[in-house]
């Protein structure tokens, strides 16, 4: 018996949702507060030098984190601005008024990759300037020693800041929509038909989430930055902030090579890590939560299946 062949998906969580993205589609679903699901589509634009750019090695790292803060920025306001409005406030609406306004989702993805770009600023100089206020201690003074102390103190800012907003209500139910997501994706690419028993039943853990990623650029950098020189303080602190698009573009490239081999016997351990950080950054979905990520791929795989990618020039 012939099985159908597997379109790449990934996704991400939402407030109250789950979006899915393919080649050529992406689509949401969140739940609103009268508990209805409301679904939301937007084809993938696809540019053509960009998508030549995601061809090429190390590079397309830097391309496919561009491109998946843009895609997703649409979905973010799509999700804030409806699941906690009155659906009754929805019947006033004018049809042109629900159409997606294109300046806005610029403006917003362009907030998003500034913001992303400014907190692995602050993410990467903070501990170089923590891990350098050791260096009059002598056993701790070494290049070597002093980027192991630098990754460290990374770690544990980054393991703490995730604990913490895990706490929050809202951050904690967004963390259920991811581990939805994953459940779905993980369904999925099992082969198995998409119903809430399966979806229940299938991992909250998935090689190539994001939360991996994040954990891979800590250790790859540590990597990294041993070859550049940790004084004067400026050099090491504009060394860091220089070499984040290569941090970032190995960082992709680990990530695609542990799910590529996570079924293998001994290499699937190099993506044990990173699963481990997504027992934090994911929690288990209810019944409720699952039918939402099912409503969202469903839609998603509607829309990839039936047309095509929109091309522009650029």
């Amino acid at each position: 018996m012939k099985t159908k062949p597997l379109i790449p998906v990934g996704g991400q969580a939402l407030v109250e949702g789950v979006m899915f993205q393919g080649r050529a589609e992406s689509a949401s679903a969140i739940r609103r507060k009268d508990g209805s699901i409301e679904t939301f589509e937007q084809p993938r634009i696809l540019v053509p030098w960009v998508q030549s750019l995601k061809k090429v090695p190390f590079l397309r790292g830097v391309v496919a984190l561009y491109e998946s803060l843009k895609n997703g920025s649409a979905h973010m306001n799509f999700a804030s601005d409806r699941y906690d409005v009155d659906p009754s406030e929805d019947e006033a609406a004018e049809p042109d008024e629900k159409k997606q306004n294109i300046l806005m989702v610029v403006m917003i993805a362009i907030v998003g990759i500034i913001s992303y770009v400014f907190g692995k600023l602050i993410f990467n100089v903070t501990p170089a300037l923590l891990a350098a206020m050791f260096q009059s201690v002598p056993a701790l003074s070494g290049h070597v020693i002093q980027n192991l102390l630098e990754g460290g103190i990374k770690l544990v800012l980054l393991l703490s800041y995730l604990y913490l907003i895990s706490l929050t209500p809202l951050i904690r139910r967004v963390f259920q929509y991811h581990g939805a997501e994953h459940k779905v994706i993980n369904c999925y690419e099992s082969g198995r038909p998409i119903t809430v028993d399966n979806v229940r039943s299938s991992s909250r853990l998935h090689y190539r989430c994001g939360s991996s990623f994040i954990l891979f650029t800590v250790f790859v950098g540590i990597g990294v930055y041993m070859l550049v020189p940790i004084d004067p303080l400026w050099v090491r602190l504009v060394s860091r902030i220089a070499l984040l698009p290569v941090v970032i573009g190995i960082s992709f490239e680990v990530l695609q090579f542990t799910n590529r081999f996570r079924e293998h016997r001994f290499l699937s351990v190099l993506g044990k890590p990173g699963l481990s950080l997504q027992l934090l950054t994911t929690r288990e979905p209810n019944d409720e939560q699952i039918r939402v990520a099912i409503e969202a791929f469903e839609t998603w795989e509607r829309s990839e299946l039936g047309q095509p990618a929109v091309q522009r020039e650029g």
